[in-house]
């Protein structure tokens, strides 16, 4: 099936984009998994899928059609498929794209139009100017502290005084590295929102009962979409 978009992202974006997939492989223990979030579709009923954990001795991420889950296999089927299954996928993928970049640049770069181009690049680059600033500030608290332990032990502040700004120190600490994970993320899913404008999730079951997931994703850019049967 022939994708009718007009190609928006370069090699870089997508060697960008493979390493940031593969150091972020595995999703945090609560809350979907940003990198995903408003892609996966179901390829039956439409709807979105949605992260929950499984109830097994070792909990695993999976992905499941929202209508299944909330009315049941009479109204569509599950289509699940596990968080690590559904990353190999799409960093293949990535990869793939890559290659062929590096084959016909032509066929695969392309431009944003300007208003686009210039509205991401803005956000981008307030996102990095923030990371920016907030590292600074992180930097100069680590500072601070150091000082605070130096000025106890050589007794120009209390105790009390310490503890008191040892914590107020330290909160804020955490609460920038918190923005700062958070601002990373942005940053990570808008590339992958560049490349990929969503990802079906197809499934039939076989008259024997076995399930058949088949996984299709509608790249922002030529030849794709790709269509591939996985396990998981």
């Amino acid at each position: 099936m022939e994708n009718q978009h007009e190609p928006l992202i370069d090699r870089k974006s997508f060697d960008t984009l493979g390493r940031k997939l593969k150091s972020r492989q595995r999703p945090r223990q609560t809350g979907e998994c940003s990198l995903f979030a408003g892609l996966l579709k179901c390829g039956e009923c439409g709807k979105s899928l949605t992260i929950r954990y499984t109830n097994d001795k070792h909990p695993k991420q999976i992905y499941s059609c929202k209508t299944y889950n909330a009315y049941g296999k009479n109204h569509c089927t599950q289509h699940r498929i596990e968080y690590e299954t559904l990353y190999r996928f799409v960093l293949n993928k990535i990869r793939e794209c890559a290659r062929a970049a590096l084959i016909d640049g032509e066929a695969v770069a392309g431009k944003l139009s300007d208003t686009c181009e210039a509205e991401q690049k803005g956000q981008r680059e307030a996102l990095e100017r923030s990371l920016a600033k907030d590292g600074e500030r992180i930097d100069v608290l680590e500072k601070t502290v150091l000082r605070l332990y130096e000025d106890t032990v050589d007794g120009r502040i209390s105790e009390a005084n310490f503890n008191l700004l040892m914590e107020k120190t330290q909160k804020e600490q955490a609460e920038l590295k918190a923005k700062v994970e958070e601002s990373r993320k942005e940053l990570d899913a808008a590339t992958l929102n560049r490349l990929i404008k969503e990802i079906v999730v197809h499934e039939t079951i076989d008259s024997d009962k076995t399930r058949q997931i088949s996984i299709e994703i509608h790249f922002n850019l030529k030849p794709i979409p790709e269509v591939e049967q996985v396990t998981g």
